[in-house]
């Protein structure tokens, strides 16, 4: 990598990371190329692997920072609350993860991609991201919920973290899946984002408390 500041490095992340993001919005992962991504940089193309080597780090990072966002989302509900109902909790992580859509897209379509073309240097970084939000959630638990046994709470992260690799995919079914769940006399009822966690949480704190 030429030489270059610290601060100059960190722009060309972000904007390496934010023309990912905006394309993600209209194309699928599979669809998106590293030279797609180059032509919305204000910089060249062969440039970008100065940064990452593949796509796949560059959609690592993306999810990296998504998981910080929302582990600061759940870090400011933690600090700034002294009590909180099962009710109140529910709504408020529902809340929370409402504005998270791009994690939980990463998160139920392209995890394994992501991770098995990153560097493990890459993915280490993710995975401390990852940490943060674990250890931020049980530390909510412990603020809001003190009378849940150390078991009671790991069971609800548990069963929470993998809950969330199904919200995407069910909140954003396709026409073909519908007229398949049609065509198999399948029942589907939609629910949002806020609805299916908001659901999921007061499930399970209504099981431990």
């Amino acid at each position: 990598m030429p030489k270059c500041s610290e601060a100059m490095v960190n722009a060309r992340r972000e904007e390496i990371i934010r023309a990912c993001a905006q394309l993600y919005e209209t194309m699928s992962f599979k669809e998106i190329t590293i030279k797609d991504i180059g032509a919305i940089t204000s910089f060249t193309r062969t440039s970008i692997y100065n940064y990452f080597q593949t796509k796949e780090e560059i959609f690592m990072a993306l999810f990296q920072k998504e998981y910080e966002l929302w582990s600061a989302d759940l870090e400011k509900l933690c600090t700034e609350n002294e009590t909180m109902t099962p009710d109140g909790f529910a709504e408020a992580m529902a809340r929370i993860l409402e504005k998270r859509e791009l994690l939980l897209r990463m998160l139920g379509m392209n995890l394994c991609d992501m991770e098995n073309s990153s560097r493990i240097e890459n993915l280490v970084d993710f995975k401390k991201a990852y940490g943060r939000a674990l250890t931020a959630v049980r530390n909510c638990l412990e603020k809001f919920f003190p009378q849940m046994s150390v078991h009671e709470t790991q069971d609800f992260l548990y069963a929470f973290f993998p809950f969330l690799f199904g919200v995407y995919p069910y909140v954003h079914v396709t026409k073909q899946q519908k007229r398949a769940m049609e065509l198999a006399d399948t029942d589907f009822v939609f629910l949002s984002i806020y609805e299916i966690v908001n659901g999921c949480v007061r499930k399970l704190l209504g099981v431990k408390i």
